[in-house]
């Protein structure tokens, strides 16, 4: 009997839903079902009739290819909402996605990762777009203390963890102990960063002008921070700065690991920067216990070692670290009662006390 009552109102009620809302991607975590949808964050609009043609990977390809009238679009710039009425347009997308055409009575509870250290007002800005879309509950959650609970870290022990998410538009260093963030800092040194190096140092030592995509198919194909056994090239084609004819080179691994060091250097300080404030019992914990990385900056070849190598503790890739805030997301809405305390709080939307 309980199950046919369960059925009945799962036709009313939507299901649960977690978003990893990121620069460069964004996951959907649906409840029961696990990580559904992973597109990137892009959006196509036509700027004659202000309406949108494509979402995700068909306008991700559309990328420096459109015509005058079309623009493609991130409305998401170093994790928060830079264009309120795109994102709106591709929370609306991911909805339909996961629920089809046919909206239920009840919308969805819905987690939502923002990177550490939102101001209220970004914060709002992410409740208000994922509420305008039919959402009945809307929790946001840090994205390091989300990535944190994906990789199933004791995050409410009285232990440290040290993560550090690599994401597209911004990377998050965090020190999490007893359910909070002890220390943190957001820089906006992440994935998108290291592509416009890599297109700025092309432009100036061989001349040629590439684009973003080009970019991010070369860290993805032979980016590295430290030498390899093996030397790694890739062909790459462009513009040339002084003919204006295409033109096409050779780029190795060094080339990208030069082109990328400044950035690197950046983030190795950062994480120094939040250790050196970090309290001794913490750090001592992080020393036994090592750090974790995830994003899709961890699959840099050889940033584990390297971090390793100056932070003085060993560092772990996660298992599948690009969803890791995604998988977090799931987890929480799976027991929101026990990570109430993990939620940047807004009395709105917190559950009401018995």
């Amino acid at each position: 009997m309980f199950d046919k009552l369960k059925a009945k109102l799962n036709k009313y009620v939507s299901n649960d839903i977690g978003i990893d809302l990121g620069t460069a991607n964004t996951l959907v975590y649906v409840r029961g079902e696990g990580i559904v949808v992973n597109e990137p964050s892009v959006v196509a609009v036509n700027q004659k009739t202000g309406q949108v043609v494509a979402v995700g990977t068909q306008a991700k390809d559309m990328l420096g290819r459109t015509p005058a009238h079309i623009t493609a679009v991130k409305p998401l710039v170093g994790g928060v909402i830079s264009d309120f009425e795109v994102t709106e347009e591709m929370i609306a997308y991911l909805l339909r996605r996961v629920e089809g055409d046919s909206r239920k009575l009840l919308g969805p509870r819905v987690v939502v990762g923002v990177p550490s250290g939102v101001t209220n007002v970004e914060s709002r800005a992410v409740r208000d777009a994922t509420k305008n879309n039919g959402a009945r509950e809307v929790y946001v959650v840090e994205e390091p203390m989300a990535a944190a609970i994906g990789i199933r870290l004791p995050v409410k022990d009285p232990i440290g963890n040290l993560i550090v998410d690599i994401g597209g538009g911004t990377s998050d260093v965090a020190v999490i102990s007893l359910g909070g963030i002890v220390r943190s800092k957001s820089l906006k040194v992440a994935g998108d960063k290291l592509n416009e190096d890599i297109i700025s140092y092309i432009r100036t030592e061989f001349k040629i002008l590439i684009g973003e995509k080009t970019a991010e198919n070369i860290k993805i194909t032979i980016g590295s921070v430290l030498p390899t056994s093996e030397p790694l090239e890739a062909s790459i084609k462009g513009r040339d700065l002084i003919t204006g004819l295409p033109r096409e080179v050779i780029v190795t691994d060094s080339d990208v690991r030069e082109a990328i060091s400044g950035s690197i250097d950046i983030l190795i300080e950062s994480v120094k920067e939040v250790l050196e404030t970090t309290p001794p019992e913490i750090v001592s914990d992080i020393m036994n216990r090592g750090g974790h990385l995830v994003g899709g900056g961890a699959l840099i070849r050889g940033i584990d070692e390297l971090l390793a190598e100056y932070i003085k503790i060993p560092f772990t890739i996660a298992d599948d670290p690009l969803s890791a805030v995604g998988r977090g997301a799931g987890i929480i809405l799976e027991d929101l009662k026990k990570y109430e305390e993990v939620l940047i709080q807004n009395e709105d939307d917190l559950p009401p006390k018995k």
